[in-house]
């Protein structure tokens, strides 16, 4: 199962009000797996930077003037994100910009039931506990030390750490369990438990060593621990 976990940096908070996208970075997960596959882009938003929104990213507009357009990079965005399923923290918010600078190049936009929001599952597995990214690193032990600005591929590569936590732990699932429920998938809970066999394995025992054990079981007594299973 391929997973994308991704994170953008924004001019702001509404595109419908002219921010827009400024870097998007994304890590691919394989079976739960970081596979070290990465895609990462600044993009030239074609308009001021805020100054509230530079002091979230530091990305200002000397830096992101000869950075390409949204448009310019619209495909290779595309073919790596694929098919695959996006894990955002607070997906309503990356995927609001991602599927309006993809309309504005005339591009299909995203579905969002492509998105698995570990903001959500945060809330429901921690309810009334603080589900920031920063919150969930503490929570887990996760070192964010490096994160004194926000920047989308360091946040993506955090992200991944605290989505493999969230599900379970880092322990990939080996795809032993073919019977996973699709709902789980879906949201990212999935956390693999053994199946009993279908078929129980033969006993291993000989029928002299079942007469010893059960001619050793006499000699303890009727009080024996052994004569109660």
């Amino acid at each position: 199962m391929r997973e994308i976990v991704l994170d953008t940096e924004t001019t702001g908070f509404e595109p419908e009000q002219g921010d827009r996208i400024v870097e998007i970075g994304a890590v691919e997960l394989f079976n739960h797996v970081p596979t070290g596959k990465t895609y990462h882009q600044y993009i030239n938003p074609e308009r001021t930077m805020p100054q509230e929104a530079f002091e979230v990213h530091g990305l200002g507009d000397d830096f992101l003037r000869d950075k390409p357009v949204f448009a310019d990079i619209a495909q290779a965005f595309v073919d790596f994100i694929a098919d695959a399923k996006l894990v955002i923290h607070n997906a309503a918010f990356d995927m609001k910009f991602l599927n309006a600078e993809l309309s504005w190049v005339k591009r299909t936009p995203i579905p969002f039931e492509r998105a698995v929001d570990t903001l959500a599952i945060a809330r429901r597995k921690f309810p009334g506990s603080p589900a920031s990214l920063d919150a969930l690193c503490r929570r887990f032990g996760i070192d964010n030390s490096s994160r004194t600005l926000h920047g989308a591929l360091l946040d993506s590569e955090i992200l991944a750490e605290v989505y493999l936590e969230l599900i379970g732990g880092k322990q990939p699932d080996f795809g032993l369990s073919v019977s996973q429920n699709k709902a789980d998938l879906d949201t990212g809970s999935v956390e693999w438990r053994p199946q009993p066999r279908p078929t129980a394995l033969a006993s291993r025992l000989s029928d002299s060593e079942k007469a010893a054990h059960a001619a050793f079981v006499e000699t303890l007594g009727e009080a024996a621990l052994w004569k109660r299973l």
